[in-house]
């Protein structure tokens, strides 16, 4: 069993560690929400680790079938995912919306909202196109997608 370390407070537990370890460790359909930002499908390789973007919606996708088994029949799965360029050109890759489709079509996750985060203070990427050549405009939006495992997901948005 790895280590984790878990957070508990009145309103839940939060938990950090290595996400595929510590999932193993929960039972099934015991968690409300599952809360993600994973490595992005970028150019360069981080020391962190990430995909490449004709590897990552399977990659992605064996994560989130085991977040299925864990979540409630009410639950969440809440997914922070920037887009990316397609290698060598200016012009987007579809890997974000290949995931988006199969998690909904052959994972069986319903889409109960998408949320766009404008951050003015993200990094151009990639550069070339942005600063350099001066033919696209930097990308300050990440797309946040609610899925859930129901069509009617636990939610109260009375307090925001």
């Amino acid at each position: 069993m790895n280590a984790y370390i878990g957070y508990s407070t009145n309103l839940g537990k939060c938990v950090c560690g290595d996400s595929l370890e510590v999932l193993k460790q929960i039972p099934d359909n015991s968690i409300n929400i599952v809360m993600t930002s994973p490595p992005f499908a970028l150019q360069r390789k981080k020391e962190y680790g990430n995909e490449e973007q004709s590897n990552y919606v399977n990659w992605f996708c064996e994560f989130a079938e085991i977040v299925k088994q864990k979540l409630a029949d009410d639950g969440s799965f809440v997914v922070d995912l920037g887009g990316a360029y397609i290698k060598g050109e200016p012009v987007r890759s579809l890997y974000n919306y290949r995931l988006l489709i199969k998690m909904c079509d052959e994972l069986g996750f319903n889409l109960a909202e998408e949320f766009f985060w404008y951050n003015p203070s993200k990094l151009p990427s990639p550069i070339e196109w942005v600063n350099k050549r001066k033919i696209r405009v930097k990308d300050a939006v990440n797309t946040i997608w609610w899925f859930s495992k129901s069509s009617f997901p636990k939610a109260d948005v009375k307090k925001c």
